[in-house]
This record gives C-alpha cells, sequence and structure tokens, in this order.
C-alpha cells in the first residue's frame, strides 16, 4: 500500500458537501472555518474532526454510490490507510504537528442520503458494514496540515 496520507481537507459553513481546500488549521475544536449545523450530533471537542478512507470511497463509486470527497461530510479524507485499522483508541499523527485520536465511529446523517444509491446510507454503518464507517476523533495536539502531509499510526 502506498504511503498513508491526506489526500483531501474538507470544510464547510455548515452541511455538505464540505468542500476541499489545501491547508487548515486543526484546533481542539477541529477545522478552523469549519461549522457543523447541529452541535447536538456534529462538532464538539469529543468529534473534533471526521475522517473517511478514500478507498471507501472509490469502492461505493464502484458499487453505483455518487458518493465523492467531502460528500460524506469528513473533514479528511485519507488515501494509503488500510481502513479496517482505523478503530477507536487508535491515534494518528496528521503532518508534522497535529495528532488525533480516534473516538468512536459515525453514524451516517440523512443529510448525505442523496451520495448513496437509493439513499443506502447504511452502506458506511458500522454495525451493517464493518469497516466502511467514517470516524470521529479528538484533537490530541493541533497545529497546521496540507493536502499530500503523511499519516502515520503512533
Amino acid at each position: 500500500m502506498p504511503t498513508p496520507r491526506i489526500f483531501q481537507i474538507n470544510l464547510s459553513g455548515g452541511g455538505v458537501p464540505k468542500l476541499a481546500v489545501p491547508r487548515a488549521t486543526v484546533t481542539e475544536q477541529g477545522l478552523d472555518g469549519d461549522v457543523q449545523k447541529d452541535l447536538r450530533y456534529h462538532g464538539g471537542p469529543k468529534r473534533a474532526l471526521c475522517l473517511f478512507s478514500l478507498e471507501r470511497i472509490l469502492a461505493l463509486q464502484e458499487q453505483g454510490h455518487p458518493i465523492f470527497p467531502g460528500a460524506a461530510g469528513e473533514n479528511l479524507t485519507i488515501s494509503g490507510v488500510d481502513w479496517a485499522q482505523v478503530t477507536p483508541g487508535c491515534r494518528l499523527q496528521l503532518g508534522g504537528q497535529v495528532v488525533a485520536e480516534v473516538l468512536s465511529y459515525t453514524e451516517p446523517c440523512s443529510t448525505i442520503r442523496q451520495y448513496f444509491k437509493d439513499g443506502k446510507i447504511q452502506a458506511i454503518l458500522q454495525d451493517r458494514n464493518p469497516g466502511w464507517s467514517r470516524v470521529y476523533a479528538r484533537v490530541l495536539e493541533p497545529g497546521e496540515i496540507g493536502v499530500g502531509d503523511e499519516v502515520k499510526f503512533l
């Protein structure tokens, strides 16, 4: 597998899709400039970052889903990672400064239904399709990240 990297950094003023930016500042609350509409389910220090796999997105596209990076609301689209290894408790170094700890799998929100064939968001539901879920992470070490930065398991 190639070296794990940040393939895309995504943020929005609220809602999906989140749009690509080349660089971002990561704080304990998430990416500067990223807004979540419903703070009961999104954002905050325990859900500061939402991460997803480029390879999972490509596989979902092959299954006919019209998903693309940022469409599922992830802040970071990561490439070159064995996504089944990205589980609660693992720590990732993102670029040279940022360290994040995966805390939980995410529940797919109805707002992303349009990016799934027949609205079947269960394709990324951990209970139904283990290893295909996005994950939430808290930020242990804030800093700057950029597209192409290396991702390492700690």
